[in-house]
């Protein structure tokens, strides 16, 4: 639970929302469910925090936020992945192909 969940308050327009511990659950329930998942962590911007992407074997992909790119090299070393910066790899595509197949099925593009 955040400090804005306790004090039962949103945060303001314009801040950068932080990983929360259900965003790490969520990767680690995805990792756990999935085979062949990578992940690959997105830079903090302005507006958003550092992101992990993890991209199961088929592609299917998902993203949450993690508190540091430390922090996700380390969930990923716990876990059994290989990271990797976006900015060095670039995304794999076969998560591309998966987003455009559900795409054109009509379907969400990820959870």
């Amino acid at each position: 639970m955040g400090l804005f969940d306790k004090l039962g308050r949103k945060p303001r327009p314009g801040t950068v929302r932080t990983a929360q511990d259900a965003d790490v659950s969520h990767l680690e329930a995805f990792a756990a469910s999935r085979t062949g998942v990578e992940g690959f962590v997105e830079p903090e911007t302005m507006t958003t925090a550092t992101t992990l992407v993890l991209v199961a074997g088929d592609g299917e992909w998902t993203r949450r936020r993690v508190a540091s790119p430390k922090a996700a090299f380390d969930l990923g070393r716990r876990l059994g992945l290989p990271v990797y910066d976006v900015a060095a790899t670039g995304y794999p595509n076969r998560m591309r192909e998966w987003t455009a197949a559900r795409k054109a099925a009509g379907e969400p593009r990820s959870q």
